[in-house]
This record gives structure tokens, C-alpha cells and sequence, in this order.
């Protein structure tokens, strides 16, 4: 996993997302300001921000451009190798993903044996979605990491409440001190931490510790997310770049009663904002506005190996229908289906890094299927993890495009996803080394979806879009998300040119 997630980092420019997170997060810890990205807490930047200060990048504090601006200037326009920065800034990322394959491991071993923890650590270090944004300068994994290791500490709660209790706090703190995505755990969670803590402490007045252990891990959370401010701005100043829209109705109460710094509830804000901004989505092959309710399951269905979906489910119905595992059913089960509920009820359908997080929660239940009593179950469960292995290694290094079997690879994921599902900017390098190497002195017309810069790539093309059409003559280069999405001008130059070339399974090479 390890060798996997590096290659990837080395070998993609940054994707659409990552300058924004590079941006702030220079911003962070070279200027100690709030003031871009606030709809995301700093903790997750924080721990990129530490890849970026030990890459020592020059920070051109003048700077006054929009978050998007901001990471491309730093990357691009203030002398910084991008290369450079982009691997320094994933690397903090790809350590803290592969620590919580430890805490995948140590869950699953608790539950069902040391070789339930090594199944389940196989399907983690085997799940392409884990490995293509755990390679990543983003936030995805870092919460949902940080979410899984709440609920082990909760579970562990139950035999020792006065030093797990606090110490799971402290992991859903930064669950939501890294992505706002994670709160509708949050009271999952303390419920769960008020069931461990009411059956590990002895004598009376269980109800009331129970309550006071719901309360200490609410009280560990909100002091996290407060110490994750406080570390950029001691003085908490606190000055948006962007808009920040007003949230009235249930919502707006909601957010105004928030224990959080102000940045935090303005982030909120912003994020209520985005969610009622127009979308549009893709699904196999229908382009459409709005979202689908069922997006994230059609996505995942595709996104995920074969027998990794065959695990998944023995594994659910081996811990809600064991009785050994029964009691550990809502650890494992509650927080990701609560969290998944609320993903698909989102406004945005571009992946599913939106539900990253399963694939860490549903391993540990797949490693639980072992705890069956049938003598075939072991076998199967290794054929599983092993064509599961298979998949994800035939993939390499093209992660973030990734497509099961049934759905063709990944070279035929453009067919029914866009976006972070597979293509998210990430080959724009793969793209100028191909143009170099294979098509030197022809011209080229790009339509490209992502926040590289073309020409620090040595790639001089135009934009098709703003000449005539008989005009476009020799290679057209379209990124599949924009193919996905095309209409109009665009979609007529695509009819009437002849595809010739793939260049990392994310963006076409036309003949025009």
C-alpha cells in the first residue's frame, strides 16, 4: 500500500482540490491566519501544512486572490517546484492513512481473532478508493480514519471507560476538526460511548455515568476542534475571503448554536451555501442536474472490487447475526450507515471519496465473517481478499480511475462516472510526457478539467471552445470529466473527431 500510494503521489499533478488545501495550509503555518477555505476545519491542512513547512516553499504573504488562486500562485507563480511541493504535501497523508490500517487491524483482531485483523487489513491495503485519496493532499481519509478510530476507542470503552472514553473524544474531535462531513457521527458515537461506559463501570447509578461518559467524549470533541484553531491563530482573528451566506430557518439555529469558533460556524455556512448551489451529476452514461439519491450506492458499486463487495456483505450479516459479535454490531455499523445516510442526501454527486469512509468500517466487519463456523468460510474468505489483491494491483498506478470487472476496468470508467471517480486533473504530466514523446509539433486544442497549469507542463495548446469550428484542425485533448459533461460546441468537435489514445484512463486524445 505504501509503494502504491508514493508512486501515485510522485507521478500526479495535483488534482482539483489540492491547491485549495496546499494554499491554506501554507497559509497556516507560514502566516498563522484563518482566512481562506473555511468551510473545511484547519486539522486535516494542518497535517499537510506539515509536509509543506518541511518543503520550505516561498509563501508571497501580499497575495489576494480567491482560495482557488491562492494554490495555484503558490505552486505555480512563486517560484516553487510544484512537483516537489505536491509530494511533500501528500506525504503527511499517506503516513497517517497507512496508521490507520493499524487501527483496522487491532479493531477487527479484538473482535474476531488475529486472523480477522489480517483479513481486514488485506481489504484495506487492497481498496483502490483508500489508496487513490489516501495518496492525496486532501481530507477524505484523514476524517474518515479518524472517525473509525473513535469507534474502536468507544468499543474499547467498555472495559476500560476512565482511559478510552476521553482518548475516543479526542479521535472524534479531529474526525470533525478535519471535515464537517463527520458530525452526524458525533452523536452516534456519544451514545455509544454512554452504552460502554454504563456497562464497564460496576455498582449504581449506571444511568448517570453513562450520561457523564456521553458528555466527556462530547467535551474531548469540542476542545479538539477549538486546539485545531487556536494552533493557527492563538487569537482566533477571523476574516473571510469569501462570501459568506446567510443560513436561516432550523439550519441557521443549528449553526448558531454550535459549541465552535466563529470560523467554524461561517465554514458551516459556506458549506449550506454549496449544497444549494446547481449541481450536475453523472451516472452511467446520463448526464443530469440536481442529485440522485442512489448515486453513492450505483457509484460504489462500480468504485468497488468484486469480492471486496462480496466481504462486505457476509461480513455485515456475520456481525448483526453472530452472537458473539452481536454486541459490537452498532460500533462497527452505526457511525458509517448514519454518515452514509447523510452523504446521500447530499447536493453534490462528484465520487465517492463522500464515502470513504466505508471501505475502513466495512473491513473490519469482513474480517469479522471469519468468527463463522463453516469449515469452507476460511478458504473463501482468503480466495476473496485474494482476487480482491489481484484487481487492485492490475490497476496500478491508476487509482483514482479505478473500475471493477463487471464494469469494464478502469478504462472504461469514463463511461459511467466523472469527476474524482476518475478523472480529477491528476494526468496532466502523463499528458505532456505523451505529447512529447508521441505527437512533438502538431497542434493541440485542450479542454482541460483541473487546477495544473498546461504550460509549466511544456503543453502549448488553445482552448477549442473560442475559435471557429472548421478551425480546430489536428489533436483534440479533453478530459473525460468534461467529455462526460459536454454539450453544445463541445460535444460537436468530440462527434466529429476520431478518439486515437488514453492517456492515464482520465483524459482522450482526439484526432480532429
Amino acid at each position: 500500500m505504501a509503494v502504491a500510494m508514493v508512486t501515485a503521489a510522485v507521478r500526479q499533478t495535483p488534482t482539483i482540490d489540492e491547491p485549495v488545501y496546499v494554499g491554506a495550509a501554507a497559509e497556516y503555518t507560514h502566516e498563522h491566519r484563518l482566512r481562506h477555505n473555511p468551510e473545511h476545519p484547519p486539522l486535516g491542512k494542518l497535517v499537510i501544512g506539515a509536509g509543506v513547512a518541511l518543503a520550505a516553499p516561498h509563501v508571497d504573504a501580499s497575495f489576494t486572490g480567491d482560495q482557488g488562486r491562492l494554490g495555484r500562485h503558490l505552486l505555480y507563480e512563486s517560484g516553487n517546484d510544484p512537483w516537489r511541493l505536491m509530494l511533500w504535501a501528500r506525504l503527511p497523508v499517506i503516513a497517517l492513512t497507512l496508521l490507520f490500517g493499524l487501527v483496522v487491524f487491532a479493531f477487527a483482531r479484538e473482535l474476531a481473532g488475529p486472523a480477522a485483523g489480517l483479513a481486514a487489513l488485506a481489504l484495506y491495503c487492497f481498496s483502490p478508493d483508500v489508496i487513490a485519496h489516501g495518496s492525496l493532499a486532501t481530507l477524505d481519509v484523514p476524517a474518515a480514519g479518524f472517525a473509525l478510530t473513535s469507534a474502536w476507542l468507544v468499543w474499547r470503552a467498555r472495559r476500560r471507560p476512565r482511559l478510552y472514553v476521553p482518548l475516543a473524544g479526542i479521535a472524534l474531535g479531529a474526525a470533525s476538526a478535519t471535515k464537517m462531513s463527520m458530525l452526524p457521527a458525533v452523536p452516534v458515537l456519544m451514545l455509544l460511548a454512554g452504552v460502554s461506559v454504563r456497562r464497564g463501570c460496576g455498582g449504581g447509578r449506571r444511568l448517570v455515568r453513562a450520561v457523564a461518559g456521553a458528555g466527556a467524549v462530547a467535551l474531548a470533541a469540542i476542545a479538539v476542534v477549538w486546539v485545531a484553531y487556536l494552533v493557527v491563530d492563538p487569537r482566533l482573528r477571523w476574516t473571510p475571503e469569501q462570501h459568506v451566506p446567510v443560513v436561516r430557518g432550523m439550519r441557521g439555529l443549528l449553526v448558531q448554536l454550535l459549541p465552535f469558533p466563529e470560523a467554524y460556524r461561517d465554514g458551516m455556512r459556506v458549506q449550506f451555501g454549496l449544497e444549494n448551489r446547481p449541481w450536475q451529476g453523472f451516472l452511467f452514461g446520463r448526464l443530469y442536474d440536481g442529485s440522485l439519491w442512489y448515486y453513492l450506492p450505483a457509484a460504489l458499486l462500480v468504485k468497488t472490487p468484486l469480492g471486496m463487495l462480496a466481504l462486505w456483505a457476509g461480513g455485515v450479516a456475520a456481525v448483526v447475526a453472530v452472537r458473539r459479535l452481536r454486541p459490537a454490531a452498532p460500533y462497527v455499523l452505526a457511525a458509517p450507515l448514519v454518515l452514509l445516510a447523510a452523504a446521500m442526501q447530499g447536493a453534490r454527486d462528484l465520487g465517492t471519496r463522500y464515502a470513504v469512509f466505508l471501505p475502513l468500517f466495512l473491513a473490519v466487519a469482513a474480517g469479522c465473517l471469519l468468527v463463522a463456523r463453516r469449515r469452507w468460510v476460511p478458504a473463501g474468505v482468503a480466495v476473496l481478499v485474494a482476487l480482491v489483491g489481484v484487481s487492485s494491483v492490475r490497476t496500478f498506478p491508476f487509482y483514482l480511475p479505478y473500475s471493477n470487472e463487471a464494469f469494464g476496468g478502469p478504462d472504461r470508467a469514463r463511461e459511467w462516472l466523472h469527476d474524482s471517480n476518475v478523472d480529477w486533473g491528476q494526468d496532466l504530466g502523463r499528458l505532456a510526457e505523451r505529447l512529447r514523446e508521441g505527437y512533438a509539433g502538431e497542434r493541440v486544442w485542450l479542454v482541460y478539467k483541473g487546477s495544473g497549469v498546461p504550460g509549466f507542463y511544456g503543453i502549448r495548446a488553445e482552448d477549442p471552445r473560442r475559435v471557429p469550428a472548421d478551425a480546430v484542425r489536428g489533436l483534440l485533448v479533453v478530459s473525460d470529466s468534461a467529455a462526460a459533461k459536454a454539450t453544445g460546441r463541445l460535444a460537436e468537435l468530440i462527434g466529429g473527431s476520431r478518439p486515437v489514445e488514453h492517456v492515464g484512463h482520465s483524459i482522450t486524445i482526439y484526432r480532429s
